[in-house]
């Protein structure tokens, strides 16, 4: 029995253990209050982590905000080493500077990240530290600066990607103001290079005419597998990778196995032999989510993950020469899971607890490991783990503050949709529940579509669930049909159906929550970034009787104009229509929130990124201005410099108080409904 369920039982319960906090407490414990959105933009998280190949330290990234009256920017990341039996840890780099992707050594007597360090360059480098607290080393002395970078197995070299310079030309021809920008043009595509340490040699090891997405050394160092495309651009990088081999010393790349459509993370054994990474099972496969395995010298892939009823991510490598490791999303939790190369059941060797894993490091013999990990009650922080079972460690402790703050219930509920479907999500129960007492429900629909709500840490800038419990709403995050998370059917079953049945799974989950009374139907509302921004529109157009208010970050109001000014118009017709729009524009116009107009009565707040390549800013002006013409309330919210999200301090601030502000105006009127 679900919490929700029985929710008048355990309401009456909260309420006796509020009295007894009230008459028995000391008079500080009072003073904690929900959430506030001052203290989400303060939020410090564990970003990367890489544990030492002996097991006894590992290094990690802080990711820092931008303190009150710093100068505005994204978020710092500092550089952090701790032991692994736990202790105090120490600064490798600490902000104003920013650090990222920590990698020990292959001897482990070295840490190297990526940073542009004040003062010394310019351009990002490798840099590396023998002892956590010295000056760091230069690495890498790249003219073009560093993308990504992995040590040689043999620790005498370091492969890293750059991007090619521009055209000397174009740039003499901008300085006198000859900038007209024309498509196709100055084409600048990642390369793949190796710099000696013996020699400080530096070559370039793959063709001018192919663009370097991800690489892994062969374990002799012979050679480096890499994902390479013709083209350059974000659907380039989602739909079209293919997986090449490449000789260390330099030579002729090869294709190692013929795949369709995307790819994740890739690991060769130990031994050698074989290489696997996460793939698509077809073309219109929504994501990277099963695991494969080909022989190292080439040859048709084979699935190891088939009907596996989760989605693989790209944390994959080897156990041994003969087992896969890999994480996965499995329903609103995370796991760890183990399978052989050849055959065998998929097996679990952590996870499906309270901790969100989001990160993974193992030792070099593959006995333990460190992960990032968040819960309902924290955000990310450091844990390590065995291979062998049992509790996930924690070593770091940020945010102290929220020892003072009262975080609202929790949890995973299942509902049935009209077809039988079951569908799930995360439910935030409203701070301080009353028994009897009908809430006013927030729905926060993740994007993607093939995105997954987890039943982790759910409070950000622009789902910003707690801080709307604390406020006295319901929240649901639904993981509606598409979704990542239950297999690759799941992920395909909104196909063709953008805005249908995906949809009602939603309403599904609303009249779910009404039987149980704890919202009040009257008093719905949806707020949601990109495709969630779609539902959020899609909510305040064709679902108007439903909707009381909406908002839309980033998101989509008309299907035809978005796939002609998205950076992924492929991706986002192959793998989640699953149709050109001119195959069938009836369809991607019925489906589109603007051909509502007539039915749009739902108040909605519209706002955008200006700098954002994904959603272009256009699909915000057309649902506001059809909004404005309609006469309902509505309001047009732009933020400069950002992209597919808020990244700066004072814009999430900006966002959540004006979300706070729109369903407090327009769900929260009036005296609480009774069942």
């Amino acid at each position: 029995m679900s919490r929700v369920d029985s929710r008048n039982r355990i309401a009456l319960g909260a309420a006796a253990g509020l009295l007894v906090l009230v008459l028995g407490s000391a008079p500080q414990a009072l003073v904690a209050q929900g959430i506030t959105p001052e203290q989400v933009v303060s939020i410090e998280r564990v970003t990367a982590v890489a544990m030492s190949p002996d097991g006894k330290q590992v290094a990690f990234t802080l990711q820092k905000p931008r303190a009150v009256g710093e100068e505005f920017g994204r978020a710092r990341n500092e550089l952090w080493v701790i032991p692994a039996a736990g202790g105090d840890a120490t600064a490798v780099v600490r902000a104003p500077n920013s650090a990222s992707s920590p990698q020990w050594s292959p001897s482990g007597g070295m840490l190297a990240f990526r940073a542009k360090l004040t003062d010394q360059n310019p351009l990002d480098q490798v840099y590396g530290v023998s002892t956590p607290g010295e000056e760091p080393k230069l690495l890498t002395h790249s003219t073009l600066g560093v993308r990504a970078f992995a040590w040689s197995p043999d620790g005498k070299a370091i492969a890293y990607t750059a991007r090619e310079p521009e055209d000397p030309e174009v740039i003499a021809r901008r300085a006198r103001g000859d900038d007209v920008v024309v498509a196709g043009e100055n084409v600048r595509r990642t390369r793949l290079w190796l710099e000696r340490f013996d020699t400080g040699e530096s070559k370039v090891l793959t063709p001018a005419d192919r663009h370097v997405w991800s690489f892994v050394w062969a374990p002799d160092a012979s050679a480096l597998a890499i994902q390479m495309t013709e083209g350059i651009t974000a659907d380039d990088g989602l739909m079209f990778r293919r997986i090449y081999e490449v000789p260390s010393a330099g030579g002729r790349y090869s294709i190692l196995t013929q795949t369709e459509g995307k790819l994740g993370g890739m690991a060769y054994s130990p031994d050698g032999t074989k290489l696997a990474f996460a793939g698509a099972t077809s073309l219109n496969d929504p994501i990277a989510q099963s695991v494969f395995v080909v022989a190292a010298d080439g040859g048709e892939a084979v699935i190891r993950t088939a009907d596996y009823e989760g989605s693989a991510t790209s944390s994959i490598g080897w156990l041994d020469k003969n087992t896969i490791y890999f994480g996965a999303n499995l329903g609103t939790r995370t796991v760890l899971n183990k399978v052989r190369a050849e055959r065998g059941a998929i097996e679990q060797i952590a996870g499906a607890g309270p901790e969100i894993i989001t990160a993974l490091s193992f030792d070099e013999r593959r006995r333990t490991f460190a992960v990032a990990a968040h819960t309902a009650r924290h955000p990310r922080e450091l844990f390590v783990g065995s291979v062998r079972g049992g509790e996930l460690r924690r070593l770091t402790q940020h945010n102290d503050w929220l020892a003072d703050v009262q975080l609202a219930e929790q949890e995973t509920i299942e509902w049935t949709a009209s077809d039988g479907t079951r569908i799930a999500g995360v439910l935030v129960h409203p701070l301080n529940e009353a028994p009897g007492t009908r809430y006013p429900l927030a729905v926060l629909p993740h994007g993607g579509p093939e995105g997954v709500s987890l039943d982790g840490w759910t409070t950000r800038a622009l789902y910003p669930a707690q801080l709307l419990a604390a406020e006295g709403y319901a929240v649901l995050m639904p993981n509606y049909r598409g979704s990542g998370g239950r297999g690759v059917a799941f992920s395909k079953g909104d196909h063709r159906d953008l805005g249908g049945k995906e949809f009602e799974d939603v309403i599904a989950g609303i009249d779910y929550l009404a039987a149980q009374g704890l919202v009040d139907i009257e008093r719905v509302g949806s707020s949601g970034t990109s495709y969630g921004g779609y539902f959020s529109a899609w909510a305040a157009t064709r679902h108007s009787d439903r909707f009381k208010a909406a908002i839309t970050f980033a998101g989509l109001s008309d299907w035809v104009s978005f796939t002609g000014t998205t950076d992924i118009p492929r991706e986002m017709s192959i793998v989640h229509w699953d149709l050109w729009w001119f195959d069938n524009p009836m369809l991607s116009w019925e489906r589109s929130p603007v051909a509502h107009v007539t039915e749009l009565s739902t108040p909605t707040l519209v706002a955008h990124g200006l700098a954002d390549e994904r959603v272009h800013p256009e699909q915000s002006l057309e649902i506001h201005t059809a909004l404005k013409l309609k006469g309902v309330p509505t309001g047009l919210i732009l933020y400069p410099r950002e992209p597919h999200g808020l990244l700066e301090r004072a814009h999430q601030l900006d966002f959540m108080n004006r979300m706070l502000e729109w369903f407090g105006r327009y769900l929260k009127g009036g005296a609480p409904a009774t069942s």
